[in-house]
């Protein structure tokens, strides 16, 4: 399948940033970040095909696609080479990219993601992938905002926990379960080596789907990473905890945009 033309907003000035939202998820889950991140890069938000304002192809789609995706995004706004980060699925799309187009890229930044899942990891996938099949997305939303947030932040923020199942709700279920096949069945762990350029892995401590000892394994597999793991946390933690996110994100990206210049 050939590259589609996905919504998009350029916010800032300074070195390209591609932000990359996970599944059933929109480019405004990144607004606490780019307020800050926007005086240091160009931030570029997007929604994946098929979610928010973008065209929604025909089903298959494959992590090759929604590559493609990115590659066209960046070719058509002319940037030279471009920081990536993504959350999630998006933390697959990053360093996928990144092996395809290693001169195109800076650094990747790989949130809440997962490589090197266990039997027992990838039967609890299956579990939540049958659910949706069996009786659609809507009724195992519940399920899915458990393992997203901590009970803390469910009882505390409705209103954003609502947005957040109002977000999925409105992505086509078809497309919510595609996006979530390509999640649960992509193994980084036997390629990411290739992906050499400096990256930061970051999760949360109580992040079942993409907990500590899979990032543990990203980050070893990586030849040039930093690992920073978020206490009490799950794995929505653009929504519950921008603003620690945003330090680590901030430190890593300022870093290699120096060494990046005094190299140039």
């Amino acid at each position: 399948m050939s590259s589609i033309e996905v919504d998009y907003r350029v916010e800032g000035t300074g070195p390209p940033l591609y932000m990359v939202h996970g599944i059933g998820s929109r480019k405004v889950t990144w607004n606490v970040l780019v307020k800050d991140l926007k005086k240091f890069f160009t931030c570029v938000t997007y929604d994946l095909r098929g979610h928010g304002d973008s065209p929604i192809p025909e089903l298959p789609y494959s992590l090759d696609d929604l590559v493609d995706d990115l590659e066209a995004l960046r070719a058509k706004l002319g940037h030279d080479k471009i920081n990536v980060i993504g959350h999630s699925l998006g933390g697959m799309i990053g360093p996928a990219y990144a092996r395809r187009y290693p001169s195109n890229t800076l650094t990747v930044t790989l949130l809440s993601t997962a490589a090197g899942r266990s039997v027992e990891d990838q039967a609890k996938l299956a579990a939540v992938a049958n659910a949706m099949h069996e009786k659609g997305v809507v009724p195992v939303i519940s399920t899915l905002v458990e393992r997203w947030y901590t009970d803390e932040f469910i009882a505390e923020q409705p209103d954003l926990i609502q947005m957040r199942i109002k977000q999925v709700e409105d992505t086509p279920a078809d497309v919510f379960k595609e996006v979530f096949r390509i999640y649960a069945t992509t193994e980084m762990l036997p390629w990411l080596d290739e992906v050499n350029c400096p990256c930061l892995v970051l999760t949360g401590e109580l992040d079942g789907g993409c907990n500590p000892r899979l990032n543990q394994l990203i980050h070893k597999t990586l030849p040039d990473s930093q690992l920073v793991l978020l206490d009490a946390v799950k794995h929505s933690i653009l929504i519950e905890c921008p603003e620690r996110v945003l330090p680590e994100v901030k430190s890593f990206l300022l870093t290699n945009k120096e060494q990046t210049s005094r190299h140039a």
